[in-house]
This record gives structure tokens, sequence and C-alpha cells, in this order.
């Protein structure tokens, strides 16, 4: 359990900071939302707020809305108590403070959107160049059979570009992870048992319904899409996860190259993977669209969407690349969906994607305090 008496008052980093800090004061004297999520519950157990604890409270909660709909004191009461607003610009916030290398985070924080689409027509750009130097006739022939997407590009040089960038994102978001943890862990924790709640709450978006049965969106009715739209987003990343690895054993240990049957293991994770990175993204989209702008960080608004957008495209290219591989467009697709593949590797530390990590660090702390 945190030890609150350990804390002392501190000057705030951000105005975002500032403004949770006298909110959660305020709500600490209420507690008439402390039995909606985990936010409230971790909050009570603190009598002042620093930038960690801050940080850990917003990464906590999942921007349900539903305490904004039974306070007594939001807008346009004078006290002004809007939590999803104030903790969305927190957590925003946090995926800069927390970023590794930091020369990079402002960039992504402004133009998120901007430089993941220049990112993936810049790879894309580079892969059809590459193809047309070495061979124009490949770019546009038919190719089918193991190892025909190496026609266009060598399995090591892609190897090396997409590894490269995939390294990098793995110990980008491993350090901006270390350097969240530190700041928001307290006590320790002799068992895995937090751990495995953890995963079980993470895994089951235990939070996202607000104790009422769902989200709020465009009005005061709470209702469950938006938790099957971050399922279907969520579910499918992993398998599509899943079916790149399934691939990678399959080309190393088995020697099998490349494209494979759909019958075989890695594209039928990728199929189903791909359909929930379609179904998902667009439902998540609508739903920001549709959302209540009280409830919403306007100004982040891009750098919000742009990893779901690059989500939805990486499905989107890879589906059709599997539908049309067989076909003389298989080359220009081909070198699409890798540049899109590239932007989302490379952008994942610095925006929405972080989050995910943070939330399941937040609720893995938030298990430990409560053993």
């Amino acid at each position: 359990m945190r030890a609150t008496d350990m804390h002392t008052t501190a000057t705030h980093t951000t105005a975002a900071l500032s403004e949770a800090d006298r909110l959660m004061v305020v709500c600490n004297s209420c507690r008439y939302c402390e039995g909606l999520c985990a936010v409230f519950p971790a909050m009570e157990m603190r009598r002042t707020f620093l930038d960690g604890d801050l940080n850990y409270l917003a990464n906590l909660c999942h921007s349900c809305g539903a305490c904004y709909s039974d306070c007594q004191f939001s807008p346009p009461h004078e006290f002004d108590v809007n939590v999803p607003r104030t903790l969305a610009k927190v957590r925003a916030d946090s995926y800069q403070a927390y970023a590794w290398p930091r020369a990079f985070s402002g960039m992504f924080a402004r133009n998120g959107l901007a430089i993941s689409v220049v990112a993936a027509l810049s790879v894309a750009a580079f892969v059809l160049g590459f193809v047309a130097f070495r061979d124009p006739d490949v770019l546009f022939g038919t190719h089918t059979g193991p190892g025909a997407f190496y026609r266009l590009m060598p399995h090591n040089a892609m190897a090396l570009l997409f590894g490269a960038v995939f390294l990098y994102a793995i110990l980008a978001i491993v350090m901006s992870a270390r350097a969240f943890w530190r700041d928001i862990a307290s006590g320790t924790s002799s068992n895995a048992k937090p751990f495995w709640q953890a995963v079980k709450d993470a895994g089951s978006l235990r939070y996202l319904d607000g104790g009422k049965g769902g989200c709020m969106n465009d009005d005061d009715r709470p209702t469950d899409r938006r938790k099957h739209y971050h399922h279907a987003t969520s579910y499918g990343f992993l398998l599509c996860l899943a079916s790149t690895s399934v691939a990678t054993l399959y080309h190393y240990l088995l020697g099998r190259e490349a494209p494979y049957a759909w019958y075989d293991l890695p594209v039928l994770l990728g199929t189903l993977g791909g359909i929930g990175l379609i179904v998902g993204p667009i439902g998540l989209l609508a739903a920001k669209w549709r959302r209540d702008p009280a409830l919403v960080d306007e100004s982040r608004f891009g750098m919000d969407v742009a990893f779901i957008v690059m989500l939805f495209m990486t499905s989107l290219t890879g589906l059709a690349l599997l539908v049309l591989r067989a076909t003389p467009a298989m080359g220009t697709l081909l070198a699409v969906h890798l540049g899109v593949v590239f932007a989302l590797f490379f952008t994942m530390p610095y925006g929405k994607f972080v989050h995910g990590i943070y939330r399941f660090l937040a609720l893995m702390q938030y298990a430990r305090e409560h053993e």
C-alpha cells in the first residue's frame, strides 16, 4: 500500500497536472464516484499528488465518461470538475514526458498523423525505387509460389530494414515504460499476483464500463460499443503479431518462404487479426467523432487518431495484398504495405500505443496497492 504520508506538496510541471491536482482534491472531498472505476479508489489512497501519482491516475483512467455524467460539480458548476478531459490531457502529456529519446517526443505530439503518413509514403517510395532500379519488369510482373515476395526485395534486405526499426521501437518502448514505472511504482510485491490481475483487467477492459454497462459517447446513455471496438483492435493486433511470429518460425526453422497458402497458420492468424483491425479502428474513429467534445482533449485529436489510422491502413493494405498477391498489383501493394508497417513501428513509441503499456503498468500498480 502506498504510504501517503511520505508525499510532499510539489509544483507541477504542466498546467494539466496542476488542474488534475485541483480536481483530485475536490473529488477526494466528495467521493461520490468511488464505485465507478479504479481511478477513485486509487485517488483515495493519497492526500497529496506528485506528478507520478497524477500520471498513474491518468493512465489508469479508461475515459468512459461516467464520472462526468454523475458529477454534481461538472460544468457549468463553478468548481468546473471535468475528470475525463483533464486526465486525457495528462495522459497525452505523459507520452511525451516519458518518451525515449526525448528529442522525438515533441515532434510526434504536434504532427503524429502527418509524420506517420510521410514515413509510410517515404518507405513505400524507397521500396518501389529499389525494385525499379534492380529490374523494372519485376515490379509489375506476376509472381506466385514460395519466395514470390522476395523477387521484389531480397529477404535479407527486408529483414534488415524492418528488423532494425522493430528493435528500435521495442527499445524505445521499454525505456519509456521503465521511466513511467519508476515514477508511479511504490512498495514491493513478493508474488506475481498483481501481474496476473493486471493481465485479466487489461484483457477484459474491466474498467471501461464505468460501473454502468458502457461508455458515454454523445449523450449520458452508456453503451458497450466502444468496449467491443477496443477488443477488436487489441486482439486483432495480437493476432497479427502472432501471425508475423509464426511466419518467422516458418522461415528460419522450417525453411518455408512466404507467401503461404490461405490455410497456413500465418495466413489464418493474419486474416482474423486483419479483420479485427478493420472493424475495431473504424468503430473507434466513429466513436471519437461522435463523442461529446466536453469529454475529450481536442488539441491532441491528431495524435490520438494517428495510431488508429496506421493500424487500419496496415490491415487494409495487408488484406489487399493477400487477395491480389497473384496479380501484377502485388509489387505496388507490397511496397505500400511495407511502408505502412515501417511507419507503424517507427511511431509506436510516441503516441497512443504506449498508453496500452502505461495502462497495463498502472493496473499492475493498482493491484499491488490492493493486495
